[in-house]
């Protein structure tokens, strides 16, 4: 397990103080000048050697990202976007964070920020999230009073920080969606390139992270990168926010280190599977956007990007969603069908016609009312979909149906052969 003394979020629980004295007393703003004084590259170069990788889903390297940015201002002012808009199913770690540690999630926005010369930031957040926003917004607002961040702070570095609440759109969750929504505009994924770092937010350079990206990099610049890059696994390193939810005896939310087998995750902090281990299913181990697992390779799967990368699946933003034999594992991936169809943008064909058409396949599999051809039919539309739109919800509507025919097929047959024999009688 995971040693206190590693812990980056100490009130993951909000059992201490949430405002500003509270953040102190745990380290948070301890001499944020300093970190400053490291320059903008030094600070980069910290996040690169740490090994950290975006905690939003895709997994790419946090100071690489950075390190994309101009490195100099010219006619176009940079911006940091944070990423608030947590609408997979199953992901609720960023509330939390912005819930019971706001400050974590300020501090980090200034370091960010500082590290590609931007002077303001925007936390968008996701328009569920009511007493999230109100509770991130007292913590900006304090740190506006203390004179930690806004015009002439004692850091020495300008910077604005704006929270903007979002209404509701899951595909505001993809980050060129997300600028397009900030700056007023249908919530609709851009064609890339250009990238944001170089035409984000009003057209200027523009970095979009995760609420936990963005909130564990002062911690990890006041311990040193090789603290962090000790923890976990190579190219897998540090600490993760997990969201265990489903047929587990206690849910919850754990930070934990990367790499944990998803076992003994489950059994140590969720005191383990309804019904005891042998009465698994299958888990969902990232958010209803990856494949399935089922029991067989649950038993010893590790809990970092690369390990459930060679298993067909992935660690996404690490929320473990369990199903144990009660579920109706064929009706499960049908309701995220219909989820997904319901949150396309319609902007892309195979993505707009693509996931009704599936949806209304998957809820008569759920009958049996199909003809077994028709799985591979199925099959065959998620690889036309998969990889042939402007963003990943095309990938994501994709996958759970890939990871059910492949790992449940039998099941589908078994329902399709019971459904013909009653319509034969």
């Amino acid at each position: 397990m995971l040693a206190d003394k590693d812990r980056i979020f100490t009130n993951l629980y909000g059992f201490q103080d949430v405002g500003l004295d509270g953040a102190k007393k745990r380290g948070q703003w301890d001499n944020t000048k300093a970190i400053l004084a490291l320059g903008p590259e030094g600070i980069v170069d910290i996040m690169k050697k740490s090994g950290l990788r975006g905690r939003g889903g895709a997994g790419f390297p946090t100071g690489l990202k950075w390190s994309f940015m101009p490195k100099e201002i010219k006619e176009r002012p940079h911006y940091l976007v944070v990423n608030a808009d947590e609408s997979e199913p199953g992901t609720c770690k960023d509330r939390d964070i912005m819930r019971n540690d706001p400050h974590m999630l300020v501090e980090g926005c200034l370091v960010a920020s500082f590290a590609m010369r931007a002077h303001a930031c925007y936390i968008y957040v996701r328009g569920e999230f009511i007493r999230e926003r109100e509770a991130l917004q007292r913590a900006v607002d304090e740190a506006y009073q203390a004179k930690l961040i806004g015009k002439n702070n004692i850091h020495g570095w300008d910077f604005d920080l704006y929270v903007h609440h979002g209404a509701g759109a899951y595909i505001c969750g993809e980050e060129t969606a997300l600028l397009e929504s900030l700056e007023g505009k249908k919530g609709q994924p851009r064609l890339k390139p250009p990238f944001p770092a170089n035409v984000g937010l009003y057209g200027c350079p523009t970095t979009v992270n995760n609420v936990e990206s963005i909130a564990v990099a002062p911690t990890i610049i006041r311990r040193g990168a090789d603290w962090f890059a000790g923890i976990g696994r190579p190219n897998n390193t540090g600490t993760k926010v997990f969201c265990i939810s489903g047929h587990v005896n206690k849910p919850c939310n754990v930070e934990e280190e990367m790499g944990i087998p998803l076992r003994e995750l489950i059994d140590r902090h969720c005191g383990g599977v309804r019904g005891g281990w042998d009465n698994l299913l299958a888990v969902i181990p990232g958010g209803a956007s990856v494949p399935l697992l089922p029991k067989s390779i649950c038993d010893d799967v590790l809990m970092d990007f690369d390990s459930l990368k060679n298993v067909q699946s992935g660690l996404g933003t690490a929320a473990v969603i369990v199903m144990d034999k009660s579920t109706d594992v064929i009706k499960a991936i049908q309701r995220l069908a219909y989820f997904y169809k319901h949150e396309s943008c319609g902007q892309c064909t195979p993505c707009r016609e693509g996931t009704g058409w599936m949806w209304r396949v998957m809820t008569r599999m759920v009958k049996g009312d199909a003809k077994v051809g028709e799985i591979d039919l199925l099959q065959e539309v998620t690889k036309e979909i998969e990889g042939h739109t402007i963003c990943a919800l095309g990938d994501a509507a994709a996958w759970p149906i890939q990871g059910l025919i492949r790992h449940f097929r039998p099941e589908i047959e078994r329902r399709i052969a019971e459904f013909s024999k009653i319509a034969a009688e």
